[in-house]
């Protein structure tokens, strides 16, 4: 079943996520297992909308990938990333 993961990174800019974002560069070399990402801006930094395939997943690609990217691009703190089941979804 897929999951959702919802990640809220306090204090984080447009352009410190655009810097981890190229370094991740999930277009040319798109995350295993990855069915939907959106962000944007939220009230005191940034919020990210996953559907992930697995949980296992997930943290595989935040493990391997984005701590490093967010390591450098100069992100401090620990994100709050909360997760829930995803009942249906509708690709476009």
């Amino acid at each position: 079943m897929a999951i959702g993961i919802r990640i809220k990174m306090e204090g984080v800019t447009a352009d410190q996520f655009n810097v981890m974002e190229r370094s991740v560069d999930p277009d040319s070399n798109p995350p295993e297992g990855l069915i939907f990402h959106a962000s944007g801006p939220i009230d005191g930094g940034w919020g990210v909308i996953d559907f992930w395939e697995s949980r296992e997943l997930f943290d595989q690609f935040a493990n391997e990938r984005i701590g490093p990217a967010v390591a450098a691009a100069g992100m401090s703190g620990a994100p709050d990333i909360r997760e829930f089941p995803v009942h249906e979804h509708f690709p476009r």
